[in-house]
């Protein structure tokens, strides 16, 4: 299964190590071994874990990672905004060990069982915020991820409002992607793209919508 997980990654333009690979795969073990007590997920096997859900945090670390090479940041923040188990911000912060990852995390019993994975798994660059978003001030960060959080419509305001001018919102979407009719530039920005994706497992395409906020 590493050879898998570094597979995916290099097909989509990410070089991990083997001990990042193994990184994660200690991350999916702890939560197969924690997610019924916790209600982390619906997947039931290690495979389904690694396929699905760290396979989207390799799709959106891939991205965010062209978007930083494009404008020269060699060091980034990203609000990984309803984190959940913190599939997408925990292989964001594993991947791209330059990023400084906040999991914004409105469930205490879920924060207590991140920071216990960030100590684990020794995560150096993961903080945990035990916030709901658009309650309490958050630092404005270079991206925000969002996957799971609700409908695009209601949630793109929310997002917006802690991404840094110039920064970008990455929203994790299905086949059929929620942006028509929806206009970002209520919110001072602008559509920075639809990307279509596929996991290994998957035969449906999935989407990354891309919005950046106005300088």
């Amino acid at each position: 299964m590493q050879h898998k997980l570094t597979s995916f990654a290099r097909d989509n333009g990410l070089l991990i190590t083997p001990q990042t690979a193994e990184k994660l795969l200690g991350y999916a073990r702890r939560v197969l071994e924690k997610k019924a007590q916790l209600n982390l997920t619906g997947a039931n096997t290690l495979e389904e874990i690694v396929y699905r859900h760290l396979g989207d945090g390799i799709i959106g670390a891939s991205k965010i990672a062209q978007l930083a090479s494009k404008s020269g940041q060699e060091n980034f923040t990203v609000v990984d905004a309803g984190a959940g188990a913190g599939f997408i911000g925990l292989t964001i912060a594993a991947v791209l060990p330059t990023a400084q990852v906040i999991l914004v995390e409105s469930l205490t019993k879920r924060c207590v069982f991140l920071n216990w994975i960030i100590l684990q798994e020794k995560f150096t660059n993961v903080l945990v915020k035990n916030v709901r978003l658009g309650q309490q001030f958050l630092n404005p960060a270079d991206y925000v991820t969002e996957r799971a959080m609700g409908q695009l419509p209601d949630i793109l305001p929310i997002c917006l409002s802690i991404v840094k001018p110039g920064g970008v919102f990455v929203a994790y979407q299905g086949q059929t992607p929620q942006t028509e009719g929806l206009d970002p530039s209520k919110y001072g920005a602008d559509w920075e793209g639809i990307f279509p994706y596929q996991l290994v497992q998957d035969k449906l395409p999935k989407h990354l919508v891309l919005c950046r906020k106005r300088v």
